[in-house]
């Protein structure tokens, strides 16, 4: 089963034109993700993220209703480094 995480685009970096990465916020978590997918999206929108890649814009409402889910039900531990399990 596949799975998109929300999160919001705390930065862009474009300095390898055409290429632009995102550092994407997960609740505590910072993750980098490949913006290829949306060239409109911008710091402070919301993303839907999978195997690093945004492929979708999402409103606030919409991301915070699945990050709680997610959070709630240990959704969030593989976004989570190895020793932060234990």
């Amino acid at each position: 089963m596949c799975l998109a995480i929300p999160g919001r685009i705390q930065s862009i970096d474009s300095s390898d034109a055409p290429i632009r990465r995102a550092k994407v916020a997960f609740g505590s978590i910072l993750k980098e993700a490949w913006l290829d997918m949306l060239p409109e999206a911008s710091v402070g929108d919301y993303v839907l993220v999978h195997a690093g890649v945004a492929i979708n814009l999402v409103n606030e409402s919409e991301a915070q209703k699945a990050f709680d889910y997610l959070e709630r039900y240990g959704g969030l531990d593989d976004l989570l480094p190895e020793k932060e399990l234990a």
